[in-house]
């Protein structure tokens, strides 16, 4: 270490160790989205099945298998990251990512006939998945704790909203990557799965496309596997690890010896603060805590990530894996609305407004459906909705849950916010598809403008949830927030 990092610390030490962190939440997107490109090859090929039906309602249910992983991950992200540490818990979930890449690559592995779909291969592509999921509940919990732990504390906001940019910036990766993959082959159309009856222009979609894109997540979660062993563990878990001498290292090179010095002091005596009882502030703050969660995923942006492609094509205005990527990049740019206005608008404008401009953007997509407009009426509203969401539900939810519980009661109130967000999105993805093609009578659309109805009540049911309940955060303390529901 030189003089001068002994004085001010290093910068550039410090950005190393949060571009690791933050890669993890790259993987949360990249693993997330991956099922947007494949999804219908996928579903094509289990169509192929003999021994039983390849329902909607069972892909859905594949479609978003590794939800449930990601709430059994989240679920055991506090057990992970005390008993293992931070930085052990991510490397754990680099590998549960290295892992799923590789059996939903090949889910045959070992056990089964390849290419040969049965009910039996069905479970085992889920089981990979379910692996990807728990990697993803980890790193989702892990990777903001790691960087606010690891972060001096007058940019630890910053540092920490960087996280979310780096899940969108995934999802954006791994659009680009499925376009790439698909190159000039077609996606397959499923016109009637219960007799089997699919496009089988372009064969290698059906067998073979759908396998590199699960894939090519391999070679980041094995990069991410091998970067976070040379990153140190953080200052507080060393600290409650009885590790002080460690600590006092990482935080001098961080920020200086002297600054160092104070940190540790408050790192210990934040140690050995108390707990309370879940409900020591009354009912209403866990409430909005899960309503803040749960509200982020009944808006269903997620049944847009993750079947965009197939939104698009029945749209009929291009090709759909360039318009997937086109939201993408709409989805990066808006992201960072989010990170730089947060701290100058608030957090209840930001989730009034996109609340808003969300049920704009879905109800449009329904009304596509009703009247005859032209295609690119549906697709800019498409766009319009999850550029919506992007600067509002899908960064601020997160500042919002980090703030709005009391110290004493913040570790499980969280756990359990995030538990709601969770189960909310696989209820969303499993049950997209299914009510997507509803029909009363044949290619009447009523899935597609109930399922876009629906979810445009549900952002103006926010809207007002927040306007209503919500107390905003900016410029307030943690010991502010704690006085406020005592208050209440």
């Amino acid at each position: 270490m030189t003089t001068n990092e002994n004085k001010k610390g290093s910068a550039p030490y410090l950005f190393s160790i949060v571009l690791v962190a933050v890669f993890g939440g790259l993987l949360f997107g990249y693993d997330t989205a991956v099922i947007s490109g494949a999804e219908k090859g996928l579903q094509a090929f289990f169509a192929q099945a003999k021994d039983f039906v390849y329902s909607d309602a069972w892909h859905g249910f594949t479609s978003s298998s590794a939800l449930i992983g990601c709430i059994i991950g989240s679920a055991l992200s506090g057990f992970f990251a005390s008993y293992l540490g931070r930085r052990k818990s991510l490397f754990l979930a680099g590998i549960l990512f290295f892992l799923s890449a590789l059996g939903s690559y090949r889910p045959e592995f070992l056990f089964f006939n390849y290419g040969e779909p049965t009910a039996a291969l069905l479970v085992a592509f889920n089981i990979y998945r379910i692996i990807g999921g728990i990697g993803v509940g980890l790193a989702s919990a892990v990777c903001p704790m790691y960087i606010a732990e690891i972060a001096p504390a007058g940019i630890r906001g910053k540092l920490v909203s960087w996280n979310q940019f780096a899940i969108i910036f995934g999802q954006l990766v791994v659009y680009f990557v499925n376009f790439k993959i698909l190159g000039d082959h077609l996606q397959p159309i499923v016109e009637d799965i219960a007799k089997g009856i699919f496009s089988t222009s372009d064969q290698w979609t059906i067998n073979t496309g759908w396998r590199y894109m699960f894939v090519s997540e391999a070679f980041p979660a094995g990069l991410f596997a091998l970067l976070i062993l040379l990153v140190p563990e953080t200052p507080r878990y060393l600290v409650l690890s009885g590790n002080d001498e460690k600590a006092m290292h990482v935080l001098t090179r961080i920020n200086g010896e002297t600054k160092a010095a104070e940190i540790l002091k408050e790192i210990k005596t934040t140690a050995e603060e108390k707990t309370e009882k879940l409900l020591s502030y009354g009912w209403l703050v866990i409430f909005i805590g899960i309503m803040l969660s749960v509200f982020q995923q009944a808006v269903g942006i997620n049944a847009v990530l993750y079947f965009a492609p197939r939104i698009f094509a029945s749209m009929g205005a291009g090709d759909p894996m360039v318009q997937t990527v086109l939201m993408g990049i709409v989805n990066i740019t808006f992201t960072l609305v989010a990170v730089f206005t947060v701290e100058k608008l608030g957090r209840k404008p930001l989730l009034i407004y996109g609340s808003l401009g969300m049920a704009l953007g879905a109800l449009g997509v329904a009304l596509s459906n009703i009247i005859d407009v032209a295609p690119i009426f549906a697709v800019v509203s498409i766009m319009v909705y999850s550029a919506s969401f992007m600067f509002s539900w899908g960064p601020i939810c997160w500042v919002l849950i980090s703030e709005i519980f009391p110290n004493t009661i913040r570790g499980a109130a969280v756990a359990i916010a995030v538990a709601f967000q969770w189960i909310f999105n696989f209820i969303v993805s499993s049950t997209f598809v299914p009510m997507y093609n509803m029909e009363i009578s044949a290619g009447d659309g009523f899935g597609h403008i109930f399922a876009y109805g629906l979810y445009g009540v549900i952002c103006i049911i926010a809207a007002i949830f927040v306007w209503r309940l919500v107390p905003e955060t900016k410029g307030k303390t943690l010991e502010d927030m704690s006085r406020l529901w005592r208050k209440e």
